[in-house]
């Protein structure tokens, strides 16, 4: 399983897990897109290539996730596969899927912004957890 959704009153919490903090950084990206489209009917024909730093793993992982939520937003991209990999305080991201399409993607919730609230990255387990503002 690529995350879970936690409880949370009133915003959207998950859990991403992988063998690797990289791989956690994805699946964290893949929750973000999958909360908000139905990833079944999305396709792979555009491409993203993304670079963000950061002094810690959780300003990494905020920036990361800003991003993706930037791209959705402002170039109206729904992605769906996702390599990441770390360069020292740096998080590079090549990632997959296309346009949106509000007449074939069915579309559940929309995320306003990614919190640093009760935001953590566990190295030892590997596991991210964030909170989405929906």
């Amino acid at each position: 399983m690529r995350y879970e959704s936690i409880d949370h009153t009133a915003d959207l919490m998950i859990r991403a897990r992988g063998g690797t903090l990289e791989e956690c950084f994805a699946n964290a990206g893949y929750a973000l897109f999958d909360q908000t489209v139905d990833l079944s009917a999305v396709g792979l024909d555009r491409e993203v290539c993304l670079e963000v730093s950061g002094e810690t793993a959780e300003e990494r992982l905020y920036a990361f996730l800003s991003e993706l939520l930037f791209i959705e937003d402002c170039e109206n991209i729904i992605l769906k596969e996702f390599a990441v990999s770390f360069d020292g305080d740096r998080v590079i991201c090549r990632a997959r899927g296309e346009a949106l399409d509000r007449d074939r993607h069915r579309l559940k919730a929309e995320i306003k912004a990614v919190t640093y609230h009760m935001m953590e990255v566990d190295a030892e387990e590997p596991s991210v957890t964030v909170v989405f503002d929906v």
